[in-house]
């Protein structure tokens, strides 16, 4: 395979590993609750949802490591803290979310089954995809992803020359951190320290004998091309939902208001093409996720086959049970986690990206902590404990917006640089 060819088909793999059940249903409502203020909440859902995963890319790309590898700088035992709550997390939360979206848009409008079946079924061809993972690459990213991106086109292309360009009424306080908190819950920075590790590995057992530079330019270059999809895709979703403004209520919730919209934009065999796009975007981040998680364990138990073939079986039961709720519900629980683990993996993913001289351990200690302690107010607001968040609200900077750790981050990294760089630092 060509290098070309190479980085095109993992930039589409890599599309379609991060593009799951909430990059699908969160853009459209944004963009019908935001009137003509779209484009200001497109911007602030891509830096959550685009622009820091595909900074998490790049750091894989610089690490050619594992999960752990991202906060080892921090101390080891934090590390293997933080990649298992990630990876529960992802079995937990995102990966059987997959599995419920896909039920209620893909598999309810025609069938009269319980979503049991619908699980069961969509998880044990998932599990056929994860032990078969030396062919992930390719399947995911030569004949997957360009079948979202045709579906996924047509609906946004058919919307921005077919509708006029008026927007309702803005209906949120802050369309900006709005849009970067529910980036958020698309999970895409912590799908960035998941499915990446993924890539590396994929592409080892593609081509072992590639070195070090030409796998971390094949990745940059694949996450840029993936990045620049994410972008012109959520952005075409956003615009989509505000143009929507007139033709739904205003409490249409996410997932019917994208089966609204691909009725309008598709026509009769919108339900159809619907659930195809539903089906195959989540169903290839289920697949990240779990191939991902069983890549971690594998590697911890000194390569075992059977503990990888394990952990693949535990998460896709997992995913079954999980998947039971609906996707509401799922969103709602999912809250408090992000809350508290997004920041971390946020400035973890900034912190591996820049010169190694600025990012020494003393200064991964010192940001890394300080997150974590600021964070801890919005996590017991998320759970319904206001009094000790509503003090740091009146006197830490941005806490109304729940994003009160990023000013004592940036002091924090400020703080731990204040020394004299070391020059023999890459």
């Amino acid at each position: 395979m060509n290098k070309t060819k190479e980085t095109v088909v993992t930039a589409f793999a890599l599309f379609s590993l991060f593009f799951g059940a909430g990059n699908l249903i969160l853009p459209p409502l944004l963009g019908f609750n935001s009137g003509n203020l779209w484009w200001l909440v497109a911007l602030g859902f891509c830096i959550s949802a685009v622009l820091i995963p595909i900074l998490g890319i790049f750091a894989h790309a610089k690490l050619q490591g594992t999960i752990f590898d991202f906060g080892k700088k921090v101390s080891p035992t934090f590390s293997i803290i933080y990649s298992l709550l990630i990876y529960a997390i992802s079995v937990s939360l995102p990966s059987p979310r997959t599995a419920s979206v896909t039920h209620e848009i893909a598999v309810a409008p025609f069938f009269n089954i319980p979503s049991i079946y619908t699980s069961i079924v969509y998880f044990g061809l998932v599990l056929v995809f994860v032990l078969n993972r030396s062919k992930l690459l390719n399947i995911i990213g030569k004949f997957l992803t360009p079948a979202i991106l045709i579906i996924l086109v047509a609906i946004i292309g058919v919307t921005l020359f077919s509708f006029d360009f008026s927007f309702g009424s803005l209906v949120m306080a802050n369309p900006f951190t709005a849009g970067i908190l529910e980036g958020y819950q698309t999970f895409d920075a912590i799908g960035a320290v998941v499915v990446g590790g993924v890539i590396i590995i994929s592409i080892n057992l593609k081509n072992k004998e590639a070195s070090y530079a030409d796998k971390r330019t094949l990745i940059r270059r694949a996450g840029s091309l993936a990045g620049l999809g994410l972008f012109l895709i959520y952005g075409g979703l956003i615009i989509t939902g505000a143009l929507m403004h007139g033709s739904f209520e205003a409490t249409i919730n996410r997932t019917a208001l994208l089966n609204g919209i691909s009725v309008k934009t598709l026509g009769n065999a919108a339900n159809v093409f619907l659930s195809i796009l539903v089906g195959l975007a989540c169903f290839t981040t289920a697949v990240g996720i779990v191939t991902g998680t069983s890549d971690f364990i594998k590697y911890k138990f000194s390569d075992s086959r059977n503990a990888y073939t394990l952990t693949a079986v535990v998460g896709c039961v997992l995913g079954v049970l999980m998947g039971q709720f609906n996707v509401a519900h799922i969103i709602a629980v999912a809250v408090p986690a992000l809350l508290f683990i997004y920041p971390i993996t946020i400035v973890l993913i900034l912190l591996n990206i820049v010169p190694n001289r600025y990012a020494s351990p003393k200064v991964f200690k010192i940001v890394v902590y300080t997150t974590m302690f600021f964070s801890v107010p919005d996590f017991l607001s998320s759970i319904g404990i206001e009094d000790f968040s509503n003090f740091f609200t009146k006197w830490i900077p941005l806490s109304s917006f729940s994003l009160g750790w990023v000013i004592p981050a940036i002091i924090g990294f400020v703080i731990g640089n204040l020394r004299k760089p070391d020059s023999n630092a890459v």
